[in-house]
Protein backbone atom coordinates (compact mmCIF):
# COMPACT_ATOMS: atom_id res chain seq x y z
CA UNK A 1 0.00 0.00 0.00
CA UNK A 2 1.23 3.34 -0.93
CA UNK A 3 2.16 5.48 2.19
CA UNK A 4 1.51 8.86 -0.29
CA UNK A 5 0.49 9.55 -3.61
CA UNK A 6 2.85 9.65 -6.14
CA UNK A 7 0.45 11.21 -8.56
CA UNK A 8 2.14 14.06 -10.95
CA UNK A 9 5.94 12.41 -10.31
CA UNK A 10 7.79 11.81 -12.77
CA UNK A 11 9.23 7.90 -13.26
CA UNK A 12 12.64 8.03 -14.59
CA UNK A 13 13.88 4.40 -15.70
CA UNK A 14 16.84 3.76 -14.57
CA UNK A 15 20.12 2.62 -16.85
CA UNK A 16 20.04 -0.91 -14.99
CA UNK A 17 16.25 -1.34 -15.73
CA UNK A 18 16.20 -4.40 -18.51
CA UNK A 19 12.89 -4.04 -19.63
CA UNK A 20 12.74 -2.89 -23.03
CA UNK A 21 8.98 -1.10 -22.67
CA UNK A 22 10.91 1.17 -20.11
CA UNK A 23 14.27 1.23 -20.83
CA UNK A 24 15.51 5.49 -20.83
CA UNK A 25 11.66 6.15 -20.58
CA UNK A 26 10.18 9.07 -18.41
CA UNK A 27 6.49 8.05 -17.16
CA UNK A 28 4.03 10.48 -16.07
CA UNK A 29 2.13 8.80 -12.92
CA UNK A 30 -1.72 10.31 -13.57
CA UNK A 31 -2.88 7.77 -11.13
CA UNK A 32 -1.55 6.43 -7.64
CA UNK A 33 -3.29 4.48 -4.77
CA UNK A 34 -3.78 1.13 -3.18
CA UNK A 35 -5.01 -0.30 -6.24
CA UNK A 36 -2.03 0.25 -8.30
CA UNK A 37 -0.60 3.27 -10.02
CA UNK A 38 -1.06 4.40 -14.02
CA UNK A 39 1.00 5.82 -15.90
CA UNK A 40 1.88 7.53 -19.66
CA UNK A 41 5.08 7.52 -21.30
CA UNK A 42 6.01 10.77 -22.44
CA UNK A 43 9.35 10.35 -24.42
CA UNK A 44 8.24 7.55 -26.93
CA UNK A 45 7.16 9.17 -30.05
CA UNK A 46 5.63 6.85 -32.77
CA UNK A 47 5.66 7.15 -36.48
CA UNK A 48 1.91 8.27 -36.89
CA UNK A 49 1.69 12.27 -36.59
CA UNK A 50 -1.81 13.37 -34.44
CA UNK A 51 -2.59 14.12 -38.24
CA UNK A 52 -2.79 10.41 -39.27
CA UNK A 53 -4.58 9.80 -35.99
CA UNK A 54 -7.06 12.44 -36.76
CA UNK A 55 -7.20 10.78 -40.24
CA UNK A 56 -7.47 7.50 -38.81
CA UNK A 57 -10.17 8.45 -36.63
CA UNK A 58 -12.07 10.38 -39.18
CA UNK A 59 -11.90 13.67 -36.72
CA UNK A 60 -11.64 16.95 -38.42
CA UNK A 61 -8.22 18.91 -38.12
CA UNK A 62 -8.59 21.70 -40.32
CA UNK A 63 -8.07 23.82 -36.69
CA UNK A 64 -4.33 22.74 -36.00
CA UNK A 65 -1.26 24.10 -37.19
CA UNK A 66 1.04 22.12 -39.70
CA UNK A 67 3.57 21.80 -36.96
CA UNK A 68 0.67 19.95 -34.93
CA UNK A 69 -0.57 17.69 -37.22
CA UNK A 70 2.88 16.65 -37.96
CA UNK A 71 3.89 16.12 -34.24
CA UNK A 72 3.79 12.26 -33.12
CA UNK A 73 1.74 10.26 -31.13
CA UNK A 74 3.53 8.69 -28.41
CA UNK A 75 3.85 5.12 -27.04
CA UNK A 76 2.27 5.70 -23.92
CA UNK A 77 3.06 2.24 -22.90
CA UNK A 78 2.55 -1.17 -23.24
CA UNK A 79 -1.32 -1.58 -21.89
CA UNK A 80 -3.83 -1.32 -23.84
CA UNK A 81 -2.21 0.25 -26.37
CA UNK A 82 -5.45 0.67 -28.91
CA UNK A 83 -6.42 3.63 -26.31
CA UNK A 84 -6.11 6.87 -26.38
CA UNK A 85 -4.77 9.77 -24.10
CA UNK A 86 -4.83 12.72 -24.25
CA UNK A 87 -2.26 14.33 -21.82
CA UNK A 88 -3.44 18.46 -21.77
CA UNK A 89 -3.07 21.74 -20.34
CA UNK A 90 -5.47 23.67 -19.12
CA UNK A 91 -8.17 21.07 -17.57
CA UNK A 92 -10.70 22.03 -19.44
CA UNK A 93 -14.38 20.09 -19.42
CA UNK A 94 -14.03 17.08 -21.08
CA UNK A 95 -16.63 14.11 -20.95
CA UNK A 96 -13.87 11.45 -19.37
CA UNK A 97 -10.81 13.13 -17.42
CA UNK A 98 -8.37 12.45 -14.46
CA UNK A 99 -7.16 15.43 -12.30
CA UNK A 100 -3.04 14.79 -12.20
CA UNK A 101 -2.68 18.04 -10.86
CA UNK A 102 -4.08 21.36 -10.31
CA UNK A 103 -3.17 22.47 -14.41
CA UNK A 104 -2.79 18.89 -16.09
CA UNK A 105 -5.19 16.57 -16.50
CA UNK A 106 -5.50 13.29 -18.68
CA UNK A 107 -9.11 13.11 -20.79
CA UNK A 108 -9.65 9.48 -22.58
CA UNK A 109 -13.04 10.93 -24.73
CA UNK A 110 -13.79 12.17 -28.74
CA UNK A 111 -14.88 15.77 -27.68
CA UNK A 112 -11.04 16.49 -27.00
CA UNK A 113 -9.74 15.09 -30.03
CA UNK A 114 -12.58 16.71 -31.92
CA UNK A 115 -11.72 20.39 -30.13
CA UNK A 116 -8.50 20.27 -30.55
CA UNK A 117 -9.04 19.29 -34.45
CA UNK A 118 -11.17 22.66 -34.49
CA UNK A 119 -8.46 24.58 -33.03
CA UNK A 120 -10.30 25.22 -29.78
CA UNK A 121 -9.34 22.26 -27.41
CA UNK A 122 -6.52 22.98 -24.69
CA UNK A 123 -3.23 25.14 -25.43
CA UNK A 124 -0.79 22.22 -24.80
CA UNK A 125 -1.40 18.39 -25.48
CA UNK A 126 0.21 15.25 -25.58
CA UNK A 127 -1.35 12.37 -27.64
CA UNK A 128 -0.34 8.63 -26.36
CA UNK A 129 -1.61 5.59 -27.22
CA UNK A 130 -1.34 2.79 -24.16
CA UNK A 131 -0.78 3.08 -20.74
CA UNK A 132 2.44 1.90 -18.28
CA UNK A 133 -0.04 -0.03 -15.02
CA UNK A 134 1.24 -1.20 -12.05
CA UNK A 135 -0.66 -3.45 -9.95
CA UNK A 136 -1.04 -2.88 -5.79
CA UNK A 137 2.59 -2.56 -4.20
CA UNK A 138 4.12 -3.63 -8.03
CA UNK A 139 5.60 0.10 -8.23
CA UNK A 140 6.59 0.64 -4.67
CA UNK A 141 8.62 -2.68 -4.80
CA UNK A 142 10.04 -1.84 -8.35
CA UNK A 143 11.26 1.75 -6.76
CA UNK A 144 13.08 0.12 -4.02
CA UNK A 145 14.64 -2.33 -6.29
CA UNK A 146 15.98 0.59 -7.87
CA UNK A 147 14.52 0.45 -11.40
CA UNK A 148 13.11 3.76 -11.09
CA UNK A 149 13.60 7.59 -9.76
CA UNK A 150 10.72 9.65 -8.90
CA UNK A 151 10.30 13.63 -8.69
CA UNK A 152 8.16 15.82 -9.00
CA UNK A 153 6.49 16.28 -13.21
CA UNK A 154 7.36 19.45 -14.95
CA UNK A 155 4.75 20.53 -17.54
CA UNK A 156 7.36 22.41 -19.12
CA UNK A 157 9.34 19.24 -19.86
CA UNK A 158 6.18 17.46 -20.96
CA UNK A 159 5.08 20.19 -23.58
CA UNK A 160 8.44 21.71 -24.22
CA UNK A 161 10.93 19.96 -24.08
CA UNK A 162 11.89 17.63 -27.50
CA UNK A 163 11.20 14.22 -26.79
CA UNK A 164 14.48 12.93 -26.78
CA UNK A 165 16.17 15.38 -23.82
CA UNK A 166 13.08 14.62 -21.62
CA UNK A 167 15.18 11.86 -19.95
CA UNK A 168 17.97 13.83 -19.38
CA UNK A 169 15.87 16.65 -18.22
CA UNK A 170 13.40 14.86 -15.87
CA UNK A 171 17.31 13.08 -14.02
CA UNK A 172 18.71 16.94 -13.65
CA UNK A 173 15.59 18.08 -11.74
CA UNK A 174 16.60 15.36 -9.13
CA UNK A 175 19.97 17.53 -9.17
CA UNK A 176 21.62 14.59 -10.90
CA UNK A 177 23.74 14.42 -13.99
CA UNK A 178 22.38 11.81 -16.02
CA UNK A 179 25.87 10.39 -17.28
CA UNK A 180 26.72 9.85 -13.62
CA UNK A 181 24.10 7.06 -13.55
CA UNK A 182 25.47 3.21 -13.52
CA UNK A 183 23.44 0.32 -14.73
CA UNK A 184 24.25 -1.65 -11.42
CA UNK A 185 22.44 -1.59 -8.78
CA UNK A 186 22.42 -1.25 -5.17
CA UNK A 187 21.56 0.34 -1.59
CA UNK A 188 23.32 2.23 0.86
Amino acid sequence: MPEESLRNQFLIAMPSLADSNFERSVSLLCEHGDDGALGLIINRPTDLTVGGMFEHLDIDCSGLNPAQTQGPVYWGGPVQSERGFVLHSPLGQWESSILVSPTLAVSTSRDILAAIGAGQGPDKFLITLGYAGWESGQLEREIMENSWLNTEASPSIIFDTASDMRWDAATRLLGIDPSSLSHGAGHA
